[in-house]
């Protein structure tokens, strides 16, 4: 008893001081102005004015941690705005902050795009006592471009409005920040947006809390309906719970807000707030443009589903539709202003990462038999996207659809592709090469966004974490380097590991292989109890069922395994030609400047990005199946083709397989060229193409463990077929 005297003094005392202080005036404020004092029953502006009367002083003070999503939402739409005033810098940059009240936003604006840099800035609220804030800050910084207006918002007439002229597309951005949740009348409001904002190149920025229903609909999944859903009990208890504050969450502000304008970014977060893991207010940030727009008429391959939820000038295509089109939608990348939706369409299994963070085919080997020019069109399997990269910065070639069933595949890629548009080779490299970048956050928000779609943004920004260590240790791959690596420690063999990927020459590197790795790594117990687990095969290696069959048809797991490891010791030098084993085998975690894939060395690079990324816009992206996308291409509209080992995945006698030989025959140009690889050496589907107008020619196989085929050396064989 004696002991717990001192420290309740001490607590006395720090309880006194705190008092003393006034360190909770502001919050005492802000609890009794919002949860004791009742609010008036009267008008919108009178409401508002007694509410914040008492507390307009501590407003800012007191809303950091409640209002989040705000320094988000102004980073995202300054990024945006740069590139819309890139392309018309002539015209009048005026901003309207609807519900604006203290001015804050505008400050906070100013990291992001100096406010001296806009023709007008206006601060429109109902509120006088928060008005009053706002005018005081402004004076302190001295912007004499900065108008504070009282009005109704439904009904905001600006001052350079005079006369009868129609305001009709004058304003180059409107943000609503935590208001439109507050404005009775919400219709009224976003029409008169739509009619004010800039149809070319205006811009509409809104963050605000909201409630959603369980299930999302194709549109919403379509602009990044990622986290949107909310349970029974978080949307009775949050729209109750705001109700009494005259603050709406119902959806249907949202929804209209989405149906009247083009959505470019779409975010949904929770606001962990005061008490992180049960208080979860759900917040949105969205971002987008007038319907009417026009600048994206030559980039209309991507729309939003359901509903005429089109971006720009596209005609409305329902689900239906987009599966009948005879243009399959996709995402072209190059217009930076406006990002475009990918196909969204319902596929099984769902998927929650990629499965590869790099390609597992060998693409100096392709190069070798695809004799690519700048005439030709290609598919290929999205992957990692780094073959896809490769193909056009060393070929330039007119048109790459990428496919992948798997939407991650895609968001990889649009980030690659984004960030060769919008970073320097340092920030590209410590991205992609070092897998690690200490301001990945920053970028994505204020330089990579304008270049992904929303679908993609929200991916990224949902795992904004995915740089801050290995990149290449995380998705479902990384898995297989975290297990390369716990056997490598295991067995005590590291230091060996990193000594082969330095060897300086091939006869250095074959001694240290057979001597110390080559018992480890080819131990019949490590090969059958790892490699022969389906789920291992699957979930880190991205090995279907029916490829594993394939292969343990013609052999064992264990040859399989000698026969892709055993040769590769003695044919490439892994310190500077077989970055696809350095990046597995050395334990670093990333690629160096010397081993690296193409796109990632400075020559890839700028070739890339040469003209303001010209080559970039040979890219269209689609998730989906390949016969889908297929079907919605034109007649000899390709001359090449490759899809890996997809073929594989197929079971004997499928149908699925005999339309995509069909459609394949289709889309090939006469003499056009399809390549795959397999696990087997002699795949059962070669005899399918062989009776549906093809020419099929094996260009390697292995034959044992005595020559690799490839860098790789994974697959047992690789083909091609020539349309006939």
């Amino acid at each position: 008893m004696a002991h717990s005297v001192p420290l309740l003094v001490a607590a006395a005392l720090v309880a006194f001081y705190v008092l003393r202080s006034g360190l909770l005036r502001p919050y005492l404020t802000f609890f009794w102005h919002c949860f004791i004092r009742p609010i008036p029953g009267r008008d919108q502006k009178s409401r508002l004015d007694e509410f914040y009367a008492g507390q307009a002083l501590v407003y800012d003070s007191t809303r950091n941690g409640l209002l989040r999503g705000r320094r988000t939402m102004l980073g995202l739409s300054a990024a945006h705005l740069r590139a819309l005033r890139a392309k018309s810098p002539e015209k009048r940059l005026v901003w309207v902050d609807i519900g604006g009240g203290t001015g804050y936003n505008i400050e906070l604006m100013d990291s992001f795009f100096p406010i001296s840099q806009f023709d007008a800035v206006y601060v429109i609220d109902l509120c006088n006592p928060l008005l009053e804030v706002a005018r005081k800050r402004f004076a302190a910084r001295g912007w004499t471009n900065v108008t504070v207006l009282c009005q109704d918002a439904a009904e905001f007439s600006l001052p350079e409005w005079t006369g009868d002229r129609d305001p009709k597309g004058s304003v180059s951005f409107i943000s609503l920040s935590y208001s439109l949740s507050m404005i009775p009348s919400f219709y009224p409001v976003l029409d008169r947006i739509d009619h004010v904002l800039d149809p070319q190149n205006g811009l509409l920025s809104v963050v605000d809390f909201y409630t959603a229903g369980k299930h999302p609909s194709l549109h919403e999944k379509a602009i990044g309906g990622v986290s949107k859903e909310c349970g029974w009990l978080s949307r009775w208890f949050w729209q109750v719970w705001f109700d009494f504050d005259h603050v709406s969450l119902s959806p249907a502000r949202r929804s209209y807000l989405e149906y009247k304008f083009g959505t470019i970014k779409s975010y949904n977060g929770r606001n962990k707030f005061v008490v992180p893991f049960i208080v979860r207010i759900p917040y949105y940030i969205w971002l987008g443009r007038s319907r009417s727009c026009v600048d994206v008429a030559s980039a209309c391959h991507a729309f939003e589903v359901e509903g005429g939820n089109t971006i720009g000038n596209c005609s409305p295509v329902a689900l239906k539709a987009i599966k009948e089109a005879e243009n399959v939608p996709s995402l072209q990348i190059g217009e930076p202003a406006l990002a475009l939706q990918a196909t969204v369409i319902d596929i099984a299994p769902p998927f929650s990462s990629f499965h590869y963070h790099v390609n597992s085919e060998d693409p100096f080997e392709d190069m070798k038999h695809l004799q690519l020019s700048s005439d030709d069109s290609m598919l290929v399997i999205t992957s990692a996207g780094d073959n896809a990269l490769h193909y056009v910065a060393t070929a330039g070639i007119k048109r790459i659809h990428c496919v992948d069933m798997n939407p991650c595949q895609g968001h990889l890629l649009e980030l690659k592709l984004a960030a060769i548009k919008s970073l320097d080779h340092n920030d590209f490299f410590a991205l992609f090469g070092a897998g690690k970048h200490a301001n990945f956050r920053g970028l994505l928000d204020t330089v990579l966004a304008p270049h992904l779609s929303s679908s993609a943004y929200q991916f990224w920004r949902v795992n904004s974490n995915a740089f801050s260590s290995s990149f290449y240790l995380r998705g479902y791959s990384g898995w297989a380097l975290r297990l390369a690596s716990w056997i490598f420690r295991l067995a005590g063999v590291t230091k060996d590991i990193q000594a082969l990927c330095n060897a300086e020459n091939l006869q250095q590197q074959q001694d240290i292989w057979q001597q110390k790795l080559r018992p480890v790594l080819l131990n019949p117990v490590v090969v059958s109890f790892v490699v022969r687990n389906p789920v291992f095969l699957w979930n880190a290696l991205g090995v279907p069922v029916n490829q594993t069959r394939m292969l343990l048809d013609e052999g064992s797991v264990y040859e399989f395994v000698r026969d892709t490891l055993e040769p590769l010791a003695s044919s490439y030098l892994f310190k500077n030609d077989n970055y696809f084993y350095l990046l597995v085998s050395a334990l670093l975690g990333h690629y160096t400047a010397e081993s690296c894939p193409e796109y990632l060395t400075r020559r890839g690079f700028e070739a890339l990005k040469s003209k303001d990324g010209a080559a970039l816009d040979a890219f269209r992206l689609h998730t989906d199946s390949i016969v889908n996308v297929l079907r919605g291409l034109a007649e000899a509209s390709l001359t090449r083709s490759l899809v890996m080992d997809s073929m594989d995945w197929f079971p004997p006698g499928s149908k699925e397989l005999e339309e995509e030989v069909a459609q394949f025959h289709r889309v090939l140009a006469p003499g056009g060229c399809l390549f795959w690889r397999s696990a087997a050496r002699l795949p059962w589907y070669n005899a399918r193409f062989e009776a549906g107008g093809f020419t099929v020619t094996c260009l390697g196989v292995r034959k044992g463990p005595e020559a690799a085929i490839d860098r790789v050396n994974m697959y047992a064989s690789f083909w091609r077929a020539v349309r006939l």
